[in-house]
């Protein structure tokens, strides 16, 4: 599969995959990461029956494979998995990616954003691409704000003003993070 294209996946399979792609792993680690407690899970839960689901999804895709079989204390023998060439130039490329509907942003690009921290990459291209891509949506609404009334004006100010909120986030993110003075 080239670079390019991508995968249809649901958005729990991409941050399987993305998890995947850090270091080789089982369906109980992805689990604790992405339970409702997980360092994701406040992002985006994904329950353990998707995440098993997921991982024999990308691995029929040809984007995961199995690695090992790991004997366990705690329970069955544990599959481990690790991203295929194919996985990890389609995770890369959904990375990059910015999220198409203003809808997806506070689950989708959130969890791109959080993706990218854990590996340590840089998120500023992802957020020049998002805010390039929503800036002519926030004119569209705009200039659309101006020709309603009614409930009409009310649905379309609320749209207003998510957009104009999402873009002084990523504007904010875009931002050095403040150093904290020393104690």
């Amino acid at each position: 599969m080239p670079a390019t294209t991508h995968p249809r996946l649901s958005l729990g399979e991409w941050v399987v995959l993305c998890l995947v792609c850090e270091e080789p792993t089982h369906g109980f680690a992805l689990t604790r990461i992405l339970d409702a407690d997980g360092e994701l899970g406040q992002i985006w839960r994904v329950p353990k029956p998707v995440i098993y689901r997921a991982l024999q999804r990308l691995d029929a895709a040809g984007l995961v494979e199995l690695v090992e079989l790991q004997p366990s204390p705690e329970g069955p023998v544990r599959s481990l998995v690790a991203a295929t060439d194919a996985g990890r130039a389609a995770a890369a490329a959904w990375l990059a990616k910015p999220v198409s509907h203003t809808r997806d942003i506070r689950s989708e690009l959130l969890v791109k954003l959080a993706l990218l921290d854990r590996a340590g990459a840089d998120a500023r291209p992802l957020v020049d691409a998002q805010r390039a891509q929503l800036q002519p949506v926030a004119d569209a609404m705009q200039e659309r704000l101006a020709r309603t009334n009614g409930i009409d004006r009310a649905v379309t100010l609320w749209r207003c003003e998510t957009v104009a909120a999402t873009l002084r986030f990523l504007d904010a993110v875009r931002q050095p993070a403040p150093v904290a003075p020393a104690r």
